[in-house]
């Protein structure tokens, strides 16, 4: 039941920056599959943008797993927090590459971005870090 959820909470993150990002003009493909290094690629304007996704569930999570080595400098990350709990509409943080890794907190067998690092004007909504022309 658990992998289910977590599998379920990562696609539901994905379809919503999805349909956030065609809402705000871009044009997108969502990837499928398991193993998958780009979970979105979106493009505007003729620029292209790589984008990996990172969903929790509710709020109560501490933060989003993931290894600092797995982060890749060139790629947009947006992490979610679906609101599961308040049933209210999910929160978008963005992040270039750089910034999601300095945020990564590595401890020796996991990694986490803490939601209370990205809870501020600087991530929370910030959609136009997607417009500048480089990191």
């Amino acid at each position: 039941m658990a992998e289910i959820q977590r599998n379920s909470t990562g696609l539901s993150g994905e379809y919503f920056v999805a349909a956030e990002l065609l809402r705000r003009g871009f044009s997108v493909g969502i990837t499928m599959g398991n193993a998958k290094s780009i979970d979105i690629l979106a493009e505007k304007d003729g620029k292209q943008f790589i984008i990996q996704v990172k969903a929790i569930y509710k709020r109560k999570n501490v933060g989003w797993p993931i290894m600092k080595d797995k982060i890749n400098l060139n790629h947009y990350y947006i992490f979610v927090n679906l609101n599961g709990d308040q049933m209210s509409a999910p929160n978008f943080f963005i992040a270039t590459g750089k910034e999601a890794y300095d945020k990564c907190k590595q401890y020796s067998t996991r990694g986490i971005v803490d939601l209370s690092t990205l809870n501020n004007v600087d991530f929370l909504g910030n959609w136009e870090k997607l417009n500048k022309d480089s990191f």
